[in-house]
């Protein structure tokens, strides 16, 4: 049997984005964790949509994560405080496919203003079409890695 892929995606409102990705990947198959308006349907503080969605990501209760809010730079900041997230706040499908193949990023950050559901698609794509990390930045990730060892 063929284990489904779990995706926390977290939101502080409803925007269009949002709730595009909300069916874009459930009707996909993917195994969807629901946080802050998405599961609410009312506004919700973005601290906590980012630290919630950053904690299962770490945990490893998801596969990977999607924040978003305003401009994504909050829920961004939130989830980074985590131990073990390397969230990216991107705006297009080509910084999406170069966060996950250079920086091992495993939260995706949107801005719900900027993001068009187009756009939220052609990201989602990009992002889910990466999957393995340029060898070349092992060393790199390795190293932000022992960054996060040594936070108190």
């Amino acid at each position: 049997m063929v284990k489904k892929m779990r995706v926390a995606i977290g939101s502080d409102d409803l925007y269009p984005a949002a709730l595009f990705l909300k069916d874009y990947l459930s009707k996909k198959g993917f195994e969807l964790v629901l946080i802050g308006s998405m599961k609410t349907g009312k506004p919700e503080p973005w601290p906590r949509v980012g630290r919630e969605v950053g904690e299962l990501v770490a945990n490893k209760s998801v596969d990977f994560g999607i924040v978003i809010c305003y401009t994504g730079t909050g829920v961004s900041i939130a989830a980074n405080k985590v131990k073990g997230v390397r969230a990216a706040l991107v705006f297009d499908a080509q910084t999406a496919r170069g966060a996950r193949l250079w920086n091992d990023a495993n939260v995706l950050a949107l801005s719900g203003r900027l993001t068009s559901p187009e756009i939220a698609k052609e990201i989602i794509e990009a992002w889910l079409e990466t999957k393995d990390i340029d060898p070349s930045e092992r060393d790199n990730i390795e190293e932000l890695k022992r960054y996060d060892e040594s936070r108190c």
